[in-house]
C-alpha cells in the first residue's frame, strides 16, 4: 500500500536502533510533530505515536490504547509507555548514532529521548538462541492485509498498529537445557526449522499458531536481536491492523486461555511493553491529518 510507511513491509536491515521518546509534562507536541513529520526520512525510519501524544493533541485514534500490563503464574508482563517510537533502519551503526542526534534536536523541547536499543540482524534472520524468527510471517498482499488499516478513510488507511517488547534472554538457563528440551520448548528443530508434531502443548509454536485462533491471529513480525554489555535478547515487534491478534497470542502465551504457559518463559522474559500507532505517509512525509496536523 502506497500510504504505508515503507520500512514496515521491507526486509529486516543489517543494523537498527529502537528509540522511545517521552512527552515532557505540559508540553504541547504539535510544533515538534509538524517539524518531525516533514523532516523524518520515512524510507529509513518507522515512526509510531503513543497514546500520550494523541491525547495531548486532544484527538483519538480508534484502536489505540495502552499496553496491557499483567501477571500470570510466575510471570510479569510489564507496560512501559512512550510518547513516540522510532525504528531506525540502516547498514552502518555510526550513521544511526547521528540520525538519533538529529531526531533529538528535531523533537526538542517537547520530547526527550527515554531509551535506545541497539539491534542487528543475526545470520539469516535468527534469534540469538539460534532459532529462525518469524517463520510463518505473511508475505506479499497477505502481509499488507495483516499489517495495515484499510477501507476506513484518508489519514487512517495505510496506517498500522505496532506492539513492541524487549525480551531479555537467560542464556545460562538456555544453555543448561538439552538440545531436545530447547527444540521442544520452541516447537521446531533448530537445525532445519522443521515443526515438531510431538511437541508439548506448551511449545511456543503451538501456543502462537496464528491459524489456530478464532478469528485467526496473524501479525507481521519484524523482530531483531539486541545486545548491551553482557545482556542480550530479542526486540519483538509485531505490526497489525489492530492489536487484537497480538493480544490473543499474548493471552495464550501467558496461560490466560487454558492455564498452559508458553515454554519460552523458561529462558526469556519481557522487560518492556508498548503500543504505538504508525501513521500513514503522503509521498515521503508522515500524514498526521487525523491528529489535526498538516
Amino acid at each position: 500500500m502506497k500510504t504505508t510507511q515503507p520500512g514496515i513491509l521491507a526486509p529486516i536491515p543489517a543494523v537498527a536502533r529502537y528509540l522511545t521518546f517521552a512527552l515532557e509534562p505540559e508540553a504541547g507536541p504539535a510544533p515538534a510533530l509538524r517539524r518531525f513529520a516533514k523532516s523524518v526520512d520515512t524510507l529509513q525510519t518507522v515512526v509510531g505515536l503513543g497514546r500520550s501524544s494523541v491525547l495531548a493533541l486532544k484527538r483519538e485514534v480508534r484502536g489505540l490504547h495502552d499496553f496491557p500490563a499483567g501477571t500470570a503464574r510466575g510471570l510479569e508482563i510489564p507496560a512501559t509507555h512512550g510518547g513516540l517510537w522510532c525504528w531506525l533502519r540502516g547498514e552502518d551503526r555510526g550513521e544511526l548514532v547521528h540520525r538519533t542526534r538529529a531526531l533529538e534536536a528535531l523533537l526538542a523541547p517537547a520530547y526527550r529521548l527515554q531509551s535506545v536499543i541497539e539491534a542487528f540482524r543475526h545470520g539469516d534472520g535468527r534469534d540469538l538462541t539460534g532459532y529462525e524468527d518469524g517463520t510463518e510471517n505473511p508475505t506479499g498482499a497477505r502481509a499488507v492485509a495483516v499489517a495495515t488499516v484499510a477501507s476506513v478513510g484518508p489519514g487512517l488507511d495505510g496506517s498500522s498498529f505496532v506492539a513492541v517488547q524487549q525480551w531479555l534472554h537467560d542464556f545460562a538457563r538456555f544453555d543448561g537445557m538439552t538440545r531436545e528440551e530447547q527444540d521442544l520448548s520452541v516447537g521446531r528443530r533448530r537445525d532445519d526449522n522443521e515443526e515438531l508434531d510431538d511437541a508439548p502443548a506448551s511449545a511456543h509454536v503451538k501456543r502462537t499458531a496464528q491459524e489456530s485462533f478464532a478469528p485467526e491471529a496473524f501479525v507481521l513480525r519484524r523482530s531483531m536481536p539486541w545486545a548491551e554489555g553482557s545482556s542480550a535478547g530479542l526486540v519483538f515487534v509485531a505490526f497489525g491492523r489492530s492489536f487484537e491478534a497480538f493480544e490473543a497470542q499474548l493471552n495464550r502465551m501467558t496461560g490466560l486461555d487454558d492455564g498452559v504457559i508458553d515454554a519460552l518463559f523458561r529462558f526469556t522474559r519481557p522487560v518492556t511493553g508498548g503500543y504505538f500507532w504508525c501513521p500513514p505517509v503522503s509521498g515521503t512525509q508522515l500524514d498526521l491529518r487525523v491528529l489535526g496536523l498538516r
